[in-house]
C-alpha cells in the first residue's frame, strides 16, 4: 500500500506535519514497504505497514521535531 502522493497519505500525518515532512514520510514509508517485503526482515510481530510507518517516522525526526506549541519544525 505505497503512497502515489502526500495527499494520499492518513489525516493524522497530514494534518501535523508540514508539507515538507510529508514528503520525507512518503518516501521514507515506501522505501520501507518495498524493503521489507519479507516477514524475515521484520523486527517483531508487526505488520509490513506498521514497520514502514515507523521506518518513515524515524526519518521525519531525523530532520523535524515536535516544538512547545505541540507542532511540527525543522531542525536547525
Amino acid at each position: 500500500m505505497p503512497y502515489s502522493s502526500t495527499r494520499q497519505l492518513p489525516d493524522s500525518i497530514r494534518h501535523v506535519l508540514p508539507a515538507h515532512a510529508q514528503t520525507i514520510y512518503e518516501k521514507a514509508f515506501n522505501s520501507a514497504w518495498d524493503q521489507y517485503q519479507d516477514k524475515d526482515d521484520w523486527r517483531g510481530d508487526d505488520s509490513r505497514e506498521k514497520v514502514a510507518h515507523k521506518v518513515a517516522w524515524a526519518a521525519v525526526k531525523k530532520d523535524y521535531q515536535k516544538g512547545d506549541d505541540n507542532k511540527w519544525h525543522r531542525k536547525h
